[in-house]
C-alpha cells in the first residue's frame, strides 16, 4: 500500500501530539523500557531498545543476543536526531524527504546522525523532551511502529493513526 507523504506526515505529527507524558521518572523508564523489551520478546523481533535522558544518559538499555555494536551505533544515531531536531526521527525523515533534503544539506555527520524511524520523543506536557525511546534492528517504519504501539499501551491512549508498514516510505 502506497501512502503520500504529507499523509504520513501529518500521521506522525498526530501521534507525537497524542503520545505525551504527565511525568517521566527514572521508574517510568524502567516501566516503559520493559514493555518495550516483552513486546520484542512476544513477537520474537531481534531488536535493541534503548531509553536515553535527553542530556545523553543511557537510563535503561537492551541488547539481545543477534543484534551488536551497529545496533549500538544506530541507537546513537536516531537518538541525536531526536535530540537535536525535537521530534521523532521518522517524522524529520520524512519532512526531509519531502524538501528532497539529506543530513549533509542539514550540516550533520553520517556518523553521528541517521535519517530513518526508531527514535520516539518523550515529552512531558508542560514541559518539553525530557528523554528518547529507541529501537534498532527492523526496517524503519516497523521500527517507529513499535516505539508508537508500546508508548500508547504504556500511557494507555487507544485510538493513535499508524502508518502502515507496507506505506512504501
Amino acid at each position: 500500500m502506497s501512502m503520500d507523504i504529507d499523509t504520513a506526515i501529518g500521521i506522525a505529527e498526530k501521534q507525537e501530539a497524542l503520545l505525551q507524558f504527565s511525568h517521566f521518572s527514572r521508574k517510568d523508564v524502567w516501566d516503559l523500557g520493559n514493555v518495550i523489551v516483552s513486546e520484542i520478546f512476544d513477537k520474537k523481533y531481534v531488536l535493541s531498545t534503548s531509553i536515553r535522558l535527553i542530556n545523553g544518559l543511557i537510563a535503561f538499555q537492551y541488547i539481545p543476543e543477534g543484534t551488536n555494536l551497529n545496533n549500538n551505533f544506530y541507537l546513537t544515531r536516531k537518538f541525536n536526531l531526536v535530540r537535536d531536531k525535537e521530534n521523532s526521527s521518522l517524522l524529520t525523515t520524512l519532512r526531509w524527504q519531502k524538501k528532497d533534503e539529506n543530513l549533509a544539506y542539514q550540516g550533520l555527520s553520517p556518523a553521528e546522525y541517521v535519517l530513518c524511524g526508531g527514535g520516539f520523543p518523550i515529552v512531558v506536557k508542560g514541559t518539553g523532551i525530557v528523554a528518547v525511546a529507541l529501537v534498532s534492528g527492523l526496517p524503519h517504519l516497523q521500527d517507529h511502529d513499535i516505539l508508537v504501539e508500546t508508548i500508547s499501551r504504556y500511557l494507555g491512549v487507544s485510538g493513535v493513526p499508524r502508518i502502515p508498514l507496507d506505506a512504501g516510505l
